[in-house]
């Protein structure tokens, strides 16, 4: 099945894949269409675009959750201008095939396109590279602990081991002083604004451990229970 707004793309699609001897069941212009069609007959993949009527703005997106999630075992092979990544990570980010995203440029390199659509309708999975590329680097502005730089890696490691501040300084041959700085703009970059109740220095540890499979205790073997939150003499 095609998803496509644009009647001449939707048609040259539908027109390409016959030629290809692929049994196009329906072509629609939006996805309560598509998800309709999908109900009544579900198909082997569904190539959806990403922007379709009323807003144009991610509904193609949203149809293939929705279709997923109702319908696992028809694949998805998205196309679109852009890469829209309110939905995408979570399409892509399933753990199971028969899933693509390509850009519309694909769709142009005739041979390319196909071979991604096969690889999907068997359960594999075609991601565009540039799509890929964004994604990564939407994740890696998304998450805070990716923005602190390689001192405060190791200051943060550190303070996950329990160590204080003057133990970090020694650690790391800085001043006190400049761990605390190093400390502060942890907090910052984590958004720890003098969070009322709570202990930054705890919430910004557990920040690390849930992205880490943990720490040992400041100056003790690494362990499953020897983990030690040392708040002592921080200041901060």
């Amino acid at each position: 099945m095609i998803a496509e707004d644009s009647a001449l793309l939707r048609e040259g699609l539908a027109r390409l894949l016959a030629d290809e001897a692929h049994e196009v069941t329906a072509a629609v212009g939006d996805a309560e269409a598509l998800l309709t069609a999908v109900a009544g007959d579900p198909p082997q993949v569904v190539v959806v675009d990403v922007r379709m009527p009323p807003t144009h703005t991610d509904e193609g997106l949203r149809a293939a959750l929705e279709i997923r999630r109702r319908w696992p075992g028809t694949a998805v092979l998205v196309l679109s201008q852009y890469v829209e990544g309110r939905y995408a990570t979570e399409l892509l980010g399933g753990g199971s095939g028969g899933v693509g995203y390509l850009l519309k440029d694909r769709v142009m390199q005739v041979e390319e396109f196909l071979d991604a659509l096969e690889r999907v309708g068997r359960g594999g999975t075609a991601f565009d590279p540039e799509v890929v590329r964004r994604l990564l680097a939407r994740s890696a502005r998304t998450d805070p602990l990716q923005r602190l730089t390689a001192r405060e890696r190791d200051v943060l490691e550190l303070m996950a081991q329990g160590c204080t501040n003057v133990t970090i300084a020694e650690r790391l041959h800085v001043s006190r002083s400049a761990v605390e700085k190093h400390i502060n703009a942890i907090f910052d970059k984590l958004g720890l604004y003098g969070t009322t109740g709570y202990s930054r220095r705890v919430l910004a540890v557990l920040r690390h451990l849930s992205a880490s499979k943990g720490s040992a205790a400041c100056g003790v073997p690494r362990g499953p229970d020897r983990l030690r939150l040392d708040q002592t003499s921080t200041g901060t």
